[in-house]
């Protein structure tokens, strides 16, 4: 006497429900149809092909069961009984289902961690050495996109260095517009100072071109500050949201390939048992756990699929970034040094000043009176009463 097994459901819900699809030019809905009699007493979607009616309607997922086709009940038909049934209608067909409330978290099993945490490895290994590890190499292994994060590391050393000359070119303007300032005071100290009215002139007029020569230089920096910003924001937003992002991608990749692994045990172990007649319990009581697999696999391959959409966007964009945002910093430092230096020398022909004369003799004398006399009689005047006056002028040209 045989004994039918009562499904095990797992702790998941089945919702009914009936959707209406209209074929496609090839009269198919994109399905495909697993389990079924004689071993399986269900009927059930395997998976839903991309950019087909059953994909666009967006009803029906993998593992959901499938109870009746143009209201006739299938239980009890094989699945490629099925198959003729939805064949043989034309034009629209309507399914009757039961929809699989599964949780894609109790799918996440040890064994589909530790198949992620293989596909990691052998990611980096090549060929070779996963053949001689006895490790096989899923499809999508050496994704162009995840090496694509060593370039984005050289990018980054790049723009590091870039970076650090920039300060440091900045910071040795910075200087030199200092050096400036200060000869610009001492000069014009000494235009104050100097008694001779066209000494004074040329030293006041010479001490102001190297504060105007400052200011250039500050502008300079004021101009290429903001370069220092946007190459900041590059190196320190745009890259590692980029590198994140490939990171996210590459985890969803090895997820969606370990599900795919997964599936494919359980199908091997489906046929071995069948080949060999023997029951196999999870195939007698509904094949859930198979079914909680196709779903989790389905989802991980939207989630790999989207992000992957995403990596490729990201990286067009820096792309275009970098090699935009590259030349237009270079010209904008170009511009302003050129600008600086350009003014810089206009500055100086226009400070014609040379030669100066001075009377370095009267000159000292009076500089020493201001400085050390502090409105005291000179010693010589207060005991005899007479200024001592130079025997003669000396006059000194500097050129």
């Amino acid at each position: 006497m045989d004994f039918e097994l009562e499904e095990d459901r797992m702790d998941m819900e089945l919702v009914p429900g009936t959707v209406t699809l209209t074929k496609d030019s090839q009269n198919l809905i994109g399905i495909s149809i697993g389990g079924g009699a004689p071993l399986c007493p269900c009927l059930y979607i395997v998976q839903v092909f991309d950019n087909t009616p059953a994909a666009k309607e967006g009803v029906l997922a993998a593992g959901d069961e499938i109870v009746g086709v143009g209201g006739k009940s299938v239980k009890g038909r094989t699945k490629v009984e099925v198959a003729r049934m939805i064949q043989s209608i034309q034009s629209k067909v309507t399914i009757s289902y039961n929809k699989l409330q599964a949780d894609v978290q109790q799918g996440k099993s040890l064994d589909i961690l530790l198949k992620k945490v293989k596909h990691h490895m052998v990611e980096k290994m090549s060929s070779s050495t996963a053949d001689a590890l006895g490790l096989s190499r899923a499809i999508l292994c050496n994704d162009v996109l995840i090496k694509r994060m060593d370039e984005l590391q050289r990018t980054s050393d790049m723009y590091k260095g870039l970076m650090e000359q920039a300060k440091r070119l900045l910071k040795s303007f910075y200087d030199l517009s200092q050096t400036h300032k200060g000869f610009g005071d001492i000069f014009s100290v000494i235009g104050a100072r100097e008694p001779q009215p066209s000494a004074s002139e040329a030293f006041t007029k010479f001490g102001e071109a190297h504060r105007n020569m400052e200011k250039h230089a500050i502008r300079l920096l004021k101009t290429c500050k903001p370069m220092l910003a946007d190459l900041g924001t590059f190196l320190t937003k745009a890259i590692p949201d980029t590198r994140l992002t490939i990171k996210r991608y590459a985890d969803a990749k090895f997820e969606y390939l370990s599900y795919c692994l997964k599936v494919k045990e359980m199908d091997d172990e489906e046929y071995a048992y069948a080949t060999l007649g023997e029951p196999l319990y999870r195939v007698e009581t509904g094949n859930y756990e198979y079914r909680l697999i196709l779903r989790c696999r389905q989802e991980a391959r939207a989630r790999f699929a989207k992000l992957r959409s995403d990596v490729m966007v990201k990286l067009e964009l820096l792309d275009q970034k970098h090699v935009q945002d590259i030349v237009f910093q270079l010209q904008r430092l170009v511009s302003a040094m050129t600008t600086y230096l350009s003014d810089c020398h206009q500055q100086m022909k226009e400070t014609d000043v040379f030669p100066i004369e001075v009377d370095l003799l009267r000159t000292t004398m009076d500089y020493n009176r201001s400085q050390f006399n502090d409105g005291v009689e000179d010693e010589d005047e207060v005991e005899t009463g007479t200024a001592v006056e130079p025997a003669e002028d000396t006059i000194v040209d500097t050129s």
